[in-house]
Order: C-alpha cells, then sequence, then structure tokens
C-alpha cells in the first residue's frame, strides 16, 4: 500500500536538512522502491508574514486524515516574535492529532561522539518516551499586571489518568517488544504530590510486564545518572518538561542534536517525524546544518512503514560516513550540509565505497 507523506521544511535550517533527507528517500526509491508519494507544504514563517495564515482552515484535520506521516524539518524565526506559527503547527498537530508519543532514541554511533570518558556505544542505547500532550505545556495559566513590579505569572501542570496510563503503557509494551529488561520513571514525587499519580500508575502498569525491571528516579537524580551512568538504562519514560529536558540531555552524550531523531505519535494513527536541533536561523543557507539527524529520522519513518532494508541502508550509511570521519563541524567534521547529504545518498545507491 502507497504511503503519503506531507513535508513541512519550516524555517531557518530546516529547509537545508529536509532537502538532503529527500535526496537520501531519492536514493531509497532507486533501491528499495517503497513507493511513498510525497506532497511539500509552504507553511512557515514565511508563509505566515506573506499570508496572515498558520495553516488554512481545515488543513490540520487534512493532515491527520489524507497522510500517513508528516515530516517537519524546523520551525521559529525571529521575524515572528511570539513564534504564533511554530506554536499552531508544530504544538497544534501534537496537541490537534492526540500525537501524545514523543520518542526520542539516543544510541551513541561512535565513542569518539561522546563526551563522557570511557563510555562505548555498548554503554549508551537507550529510548526516551516524553508525555506529549500534558504537563506545563497546556498552557493553562497566564500573566496578571504584566510589566509591571506586581507582575504575577502562573502556569498549571496538567495530568491526566488517562495520559499518565498511556504512555507508562506505550513504554513498557515497546519495552517488552525490543527486548529490553528496564524501564525507568522520572517525576519529582518528594516535591510535587501530583507526580504521586505517576508513580501509582507506574507501578500498576508494571507488574502486567513481570520479565521487565521498574525503577522509579526523581528527576534531579535522574539527570545526574544519565550522565554519570548511561548503562544502567534501556527505556525512559517521564512528562512533557522532564521528557524535553531528559531526551536533549541523551542526545547530547551521544554526539548532539545534531544526529537526534523523533518521531510525535498516536498508535494507529498519523505520525509527526522531526529532527529536534531547531530551526537555527543564523545557520540558515549556509552549507553548514548536520543534516544526519534529519536523515535518521527518515530512517525511524522508513522502518515504521515496513521497510526495514531501506532503513537500515539509510542508518548504515549515516555509521559509516561518522566512521569515515564524514561530517559537519559540530561532530567534528569539515564538509558542509550538501556534501555531507550527498555522500550519505551516494551509500545508500552502493555508488562510494563504504
Amino acid at each position: 500500500m502507497t504511503k503519503r507523506l506531507a513535508i513541512i521544511a519550516g524555517d531557518g535550517i530546516g529547509p537545508d536538512v529536509v532537502r538532503e533527507a529527500l535526496a537520501v528517500l531519492a536514493a531509497v526509491e532507486t533501491v528499495f522502491h517503497p513507493g511513498l508519494q510525497v506532497e511539500q507544504l509552504p507553511y512557515g514563517a514565511d508563509h505566515y508574514l506573506r499570508t496572515g495564515e498558520t495553516l488554512p482552515p481545515g488543513e490540520m484535520e487534512r493532515l491527520g486524515r489524507d497522510f500517513d506521516a508528516i515530516f517537519v524539518g524546523a520551525l521559529g524565526d525571529p521575524r515572528v516574535p511570539g513564534n504564533e506559527h511554530a506554536r499552531d503547527i508544530l504544538l497544534g498537530m501534537r496537541f490537534q492529532l492526540d500525537l501524545f508519543v514523543n520518542e526520542r532514541p539516543a544510541r551513541l554511533i561512535d565513542e569518539r561522539l561522546t563526551p563522557l570518558k570511557g563510555k562505548t556505544p555498548r554503554d549508551i542505547d537507550l529510548m526516551v518516551f516524553r508525555e506529549n500532550t500534558e504537563g506545563l505545556y497546556v498552557s493553562v495559566g497566564g500573566t496578571f499586571k504584566q510589566g509591571t513590579p506586581d507582575e504575577i505569572a502562573i502556569a498549571e501542570e496538567l495530568n491526566t489518568r488517562k495520559g499518565v496510563e498511556r504512555i507508562v503503557r506505550h513504554a513498557f509494551a515497546w519495552a517488552a517488544e525490543h527486548g529490553k529488561t528496564r524501564v525507568t520513571m522520572a517525576d519529582k514525587a518528594n516535591a510535587i504530590p501530583a507526580h504521586q499519580l505517576w508513580r501509582r500508575v507506574f507501578e500498576t502498569v508494571g507488574r502486567e510486564y513481570p520479565t521487565i525491571q521498574r525503577d522509579t528516579r526523581y528527576i534531579d537524580a535522574m539527570a545526574m545518572d544519565l550522565v554519570r551512568t548511561p548503562e544502567s538504562f534501556q527505556v525512559l519514560v517521564t512528562g512533557n518538561l522532564f521528557g524535553d529536558i531528559l531526551s536533549d540531555l541523551a542526545s547530547i552524550l551521544v554526539g548532539g542534536l545534531g544526529l537526534a531523531p523523533s518521531a510525535n505519535r498516536h498508535p494507529g494513527g498519523v505520525t509527526m517525524y522531526e529532527p529536534v536541533h531547531g530551526s537555527a536561523p543564523p545557520l540558515a543557507g549556509k552549507n553548514v546544518a548536520n543534516p544526519m539527524a534529519a536523515i535518521l529520522t527518515l530512517a525511524m519513518m522508513l522502518d515504521d512503514f515496513g521497510a526495514t532494508d531501506a532503513a537500515r541502508a539509510v542508518e548504515l550509511a549515516v555509521h559509516r560516513a561518522i566512521a569515515r570521519g564524514i561530517g559537519t563541524a559540530d561532530i567534528g567534521g569539515s564538509m558542509g550540509t550538501r556534501e555531507v547529504g550527498d555522500w550519505i545518498s551516494k551509500a545508500v545507491l552502493g555508488a562510494v565505497k563504504t
């Protein structure tokens, strides 16, 4: 069955890295023939500044109904100080399409990439599951007397039994499916009483998986232990804010955000894929952005589509590039965005000796 893919290249370096991911996809089509139908959409800061709209009426519904996946390059532009377009598009997809699973793998490809002394790829291979639709990111609250000495700012954290249980259950199910033996949950239940909900749900759901060890950590200890003993962790599950922080920290341990893929999913529905490095507007068009996160995100998508051989070929091409020193400056290389993407595309085609 043909899969339909919507592309939103977005802002800043988004178009730069998406261009390389699409070139790799073209190589994949040549060799493996997965038969993806691609539709490129114009949404981002340029479109918003030109038209005044973030998305046309009915477009969010079409994205959820007519596509199997949405690939977003990056969103965020200083010409839109309030980031209205990014909020409406990116957070809009997460909330309106109920993409409650944020999935962030952190796997060390080469020990040269980690800032941790003595750690190898055997030590850092974990998956972070972040609850994506609740927590502090729901914008419950506001400001009062803004700009005065008496200003008050309130943000309320929202946790529901349904929201907590479905992300915890997803983490355990993924662990069981992938042969993992330990799931760790991070919270701040010692200081935030509402987080006791996470503890109760984690214990209840975890008992359904007797072969998987349950481990709970307070978020401050979790951050320290992730740096100190990353080999202790296989699957992490946590709330929206803590997940945002821990997944970025885990990415730094394996080489930085230029290598960080992600998926935002509602099982059984559309999935939104994105490299998580952000738009970095000052770097746009300068041929310096690392395209590997976008290319590894493409591999995640291909794997989800059942194109396993294609996904492995893309991952292997990235791994071989890194082994040979092919990369941008952020990972110690000396090549540009286009050159790195071109090398990986040729490796997928078998046109370079890897």
